[in-house]
């Protein structure tokens, strides 16, 4: 499992709103996703509210740059993705049902872009933790896939990394953006087709 980037100190040193960890907290005992769908504010806060979930934070991966900025990865030269970093109990949300909720809660079939959000970093991607996860994304990704193609849309483009590269947080004024501004943007929008794995244990989105 990579660790997290120190990239600035105090980031790591923040304490979430939600669940009253830093968010660099260890969180021993528990599992960690990342997880990429488009613009970072509300795809964390899709995943703050899912049962089971016991820590987000929002920052870059996938890339080839150190400590990259936002400002930076904006420019799409450094490869990154904005990513949403998921730490959850899986006794009480299995992996397959937060890939349901992720899958659900975006179009994974619009490549380098979502909605009007348009570049790299916006693209959708799944870095795994181990062989388990890996396993599991590829399984969720080509049943989903099959299951957008059946209702009429476009082949899946979901990158799939493993082992996952190291996350950098972002800067502190994009965590848990939502939860300071509820009114502020927030592009998800997913395609209305239900994914046919993890659907027995995924909770509904709000």
């Amino acid at each position: 499992m990579p660790p997290e980037a120190a990239k600035p100190h105090s980031v790591s040193e923040l304490i979430h709103p939600v669940f009253g960890l830093r968010l660099g907290d260890p969180c021993h005992g528990l599992s960690r996703a990342w997880l990429a769908m488009g613009c970072f504010w509300g795809a964390e806060r899709l995943f703050w509210r899912l049962p089971g979930v016991r820590l987000t934070a929002v920052g870059y991966l996938g890339g080839w740059t150190d400590a990259p900025s936002y400002e930076a990865v904006c420019t799409g030269n450094t490869g990154h993705a904005e990513t949403v970093m998921v730490v959850f109990d899986e006794r009480s949300l299995p992996y397959e049902a937060l890939l349901a909720a992720f899958f659900e809660g975006h179009d994974p079939t619009q490549g380098w872009r979502q909605g009007n959000d348009v570049g790299s970093q916006y693209r959708s991607l799944i870095a795994c933790a181990d062989e388990t996860q890996y396993r599991l994304a590829v399984q969720c990704r080509d049943a989903y896939g099959q299951a957008l193609t059946a209702a009429g849309f476009g082949p899946i483009t979901t990158e799939i990394l493993f082992p996952a590269p190291p996350f950098h947080f972002a800067e502190a004024y994009h965590q848990q953006y939502l939860f300071h501004r509820p009114t502020g943007y927030c592009g998800l929008q997913g395609t209305g087709v239900r994914c046919p794995v993890g659907r027995a244990h995924a909770p509904e989105q709000p």
